[in-house]
């Protein structure tokens, strides 16, 4: 089983911040929206386990419930 690995794997961090910031420039709140979900489908594709996406959506929410109480 693979586990979902959430401690930097960048070798340079702030290239990876530039090139999500370059890929939202000059979008409107839509275009974010669908290069987002197109983003999150192609790298869900190119994980291909599961598990680790399961993994992976239950940390993404985890924030929001901590927001709410």
């Amino acid at each position: 089983m693979a586990q979902l690995m959430t401690d930097n794997n960048f070798a340079v961090p702030d290239d990876y911040y530039a090139l999500l910031t370059q890929m939202y420039r000059d979008l409107d709140p839509a275009q974010c929206q669908d290069v987002n979900a197109r983003l999150i489908l192609l790298l869900g594709n190119h994980i291909g386990d599961i598990e680790v996406l399961t993994e992976a959506t239950r940390i993404a929410r985890e924030h929001l419930a901590a927001a709410e109480a």
